[in-house]
C-alpha cells in the first residue's frame, strides 16, 4: 500500500449533456462540453480526444476514437442538487437525499436579523446575485458604510462580500464562522462563502483571499475510510473546503488551475504514497459562471496537456481518474448557475486494457474505484469502475 498512488482529477463543472431529471432544474438543453468546444470553433485537444472523451460526446466537434487509451464512460447524479459539494460527497460514496436549501428571494429578515447582531453591524444586499456584478453595485455604499455585503445565488450559498481595506480577510472569516453556526437545520446552507475584494468603485476586482466554510459531510466518506486506513490523503484546490477538512491529511489551497496542476506534479514526482484527490476550480469559477466559453476551452487545452505529460510518467502501481462533478455550461443564457448534467468519467493505468464503462448509475463509482485500488472493503454506494 505504500507504493500505491492514485489521482482524482476533477475538472469543476465539465458536464456531458443533461440528465433525465434537468428539467426540474431549469437546465434543459445544456450540454458544457460539446458547447463550449462548438462555440470556441478551433481546439486542440489530441489526447482527451486519444482518451475517448469524444466518444462520450455525440455530435460534438471532438471526433470518437477507434481505439481509446483510457477506459472511458459517464456517470449519472443520484445526489439532489447540481453543486460541487454534493457531486465530490457522492464521489467519495455520500449522497444527498435531500437538497440543501436555497434562497430564490433573498434571505428571511429574521436570518439577516440575527446575522447583524451576532457581528455587530448592518449589512446591506440580500439578494441573488452575480458576485462580480454586486461589487460594483453595492461596492461604494459598502465603502462609506462599512456595512458587509451579502448576497446568493441557484446554489445554497451564504455570500458575504467585504472589501480588505474596510473589513480585514481575517475579520470577514470570522463573520463567516459566525453564519455558519447559525446557518443549521432548515437553514442549514451547504456553504458560507467569504468573498473579500480590492480596488476602488468602477474597476473591484476580488482578490485571492476566498474561503468556503462547508457545512460538514452528515456521514462517513470514502476519504474517511482511506485516512482510518493508514492512507495519506491529499486535497488539492477547494477539496479541503468541500469535505469541511474531514478524510485529509494534507492540504495545499492554491487558488487556480496552474498553481493546482504544479502541485499535482509536484507530488508526482515524489515518493509519497497515498490519494491525491485534486479539483480545477476555474472551468467553473472562471469560466462556467462568467459564461466563457472559449476560455473554458482553453483551459481543457491546458489539461490536455497535462494529461499528455503525467500519464506516460505514471507507475505500473498508480492509478489516474478524470471526472467532472456536475455542469456548468458556458453558452447557457437561462441562468448563469451550474447545470443538471452527467459528467463524463476517463480511467488510466498503465497495463490495463481500455475499455467501455458505459453508463454509470453514481458517482460514488469513483470512491468505489479508489477504495478497491487500496485493498480497502467498501461499505458505501458504489461499484468500482474496473477490477483490481
Amino acid at each position: 500500500m505504500p507504493d500505491k498512488r492514485a489521482i482524482v482529477l476533477v475538472l469543476d463543472g465539465a458536464g456531458a449533456g443533461v440528465l433525465p431529471d434537468a428539467p426540474d432544474y431549469g437546465d434543459e438543453g445544456a450540454n458544457t462540453l460539446s458547447h463550449a468546444l462548438q462555440a470556441a470553433g478551433s481546439f486542440e485537444l489530441p489526447f482527451l480526444q486519444s482518451a475517448g472523451l469524444g466518444n462520450l460526446l455525440p455530435g460534438s466537434p471532438l471526433p470518437p476514437t477507434l481505439q481509446p487509451i483510457a477506459s472511458y464512460g459517464l456517470m449519472h447524479e443520484q445526489s439532489k442538487g447540481k453543486d460541487t459539494i454534493v457531486g465530490h460527497w457522492e464521489m467519495m460514496g455520500l449522497t444527498t437525499e435531500v437538497a440543501f436549501p436555497t434562497y430564490p428571494h433573498g434571505f428571511p429578515a429574521d436570518v439577516i436579523t440575527q446575522f447583524e447582531h451576532a457581528i455587530g453591524r448592518k449589512t446591506i444586499g440580500n439578494v441573488v446575485a452575480s458576485g462580480t456584478v454586486i461589487i460594483e453595485e453595492l461596492g461604494p455604499e459598502h465603502l462609506r458604510t462599512g456595512f458587509p455585503i451579502i448576497y446568493t445565488s441557484a446554489d445554497s450559498v451564504f455570500q458575504i462580500a467585504c472589501h480588505e481595506q474596510v473589513i480585514p480577510t481575517e475579520e470577514l472569516y470570522r463573520f463567516c464562522l459566525i453564519a455558519r453556526q447559525m446557518l443549521v437545520g432548515d437553514h442549514g446552507v451547504a456553504r458560507v462563502i467569504a468573498r473579500p475584494f480590492i480596488g476602488s468603485p468602477g474597476s473591484f476586482l476580488r482578490s485571492g483571499n476566498r474561503k468556503d466554510f462547508t457545512i460538514p459531510p452528515p456521514g462517513p466518506t470514502a476519504l474517511d475510510i482511506l485516512v482510518a486506513s493508514g492512507v495519506f490523503v491529499l486535497g488539492l484546490g477547494k477539496i479541503i473546503d468541500v469535505f469541511s477538512g474531514r478524510g485529509i491529511s494534507q492540504s495545499n489551497h492554491a487558488p487556480h488551475n496552474p498553481e493546482i496542476l504544479a502541485a499535482t506534479r509536484n507530488w508526482l514526482s515524489g515518493k509519497t504514497g497515498g490519494f491525491c484527490f485534486v479539483n480545477l476550480g476555474d472551468f467553473d469559477m472562471l469560466w462556467g459562471h462568467r459564461r466563457k466559453p472559449v476560455e473554458f476551452v482553453r483551459g481543457l487545452e491546458v489539461a490536455d496537456r497535462f494529461l499528455a505529460e503525467t500519464v506516460p510518467q505514471l507507475e505500473p502501481e498508480d492509478l489516474l481518474i478524470v471526472t467532472a462533478d456536475h455542469g456548468n455550461d458556458p453558452t447557457f443564457t437561462q441562468h448563469f448557475d451550474h447545470t443538471r448534467e452527467q459528467v463524463p468519467v476517463l480511467v488510466f493505468q498503465q497495463g490495463r486494457v481500455p475499455t467501455p464503462l458505459g453508463v454509470r448509475s453514481s458517482f460514488a463509482d469513483v470512491g468505489a474505484t479508489v477504495l478497491l485500488f487500496f485493498g480497502i472493503r467498501n461499505p458505501l454506494p458504489g461499484i468500482s469502475l474496473v477490477p483490481f
